[in-house]
């Protein structure tokens, strides 16, 4: 398969899986995300396939579409599925309330 069908379905894993978490914590607080073992691992699995897509784009497409922080996305899902014991519970919490509707804003228009 063309690079170009390749990276296109790995963004649209990363758009579906930023959505999904965007939902899973709609109308969440930090306070309701802690306390929620269901919740935190919904969201850090999908932090996981959004990392996991993102390290199988190609370098020309990642290249050319800078404005996402691709080393960042690919770090974060090395440290949940790595190094799991490690997981900031806070750090996971910003990324899925602040970094992921913008995430979505800049995946949204290059789908």
């Amino acid at each position: 398969m063309p690079h170009e069908k390749l990276d296109a379905a790995y963004m649209w894993d990363m758009l579906d899986a930023a959505k999904a978490i965007a939902e899973f914590v709609r109308d969440k607080t930090y306070h309701d995300y802690i306390n929620d073992r269901m919740l935190r691992g919904a969201v850090e699995r999908h932090i996981e396939i959004i990392g996991e897509a993102a390290g199988h784009v190609s370098q020309g497409f990642r290249d050319a579409h800078n404005e996402i922080p691709w080393r960042g996305i690919i770090a974060q899902r090395n440290v949940i599925a790595h190094e799991y014991g490690e997981i900031k519970h806070d750090k996971i919490w910003i990324v899925a309330s602040e970094f992921i509707p913008k995430l979505i804003s800049i995946l949204e228009p290059i789908i």
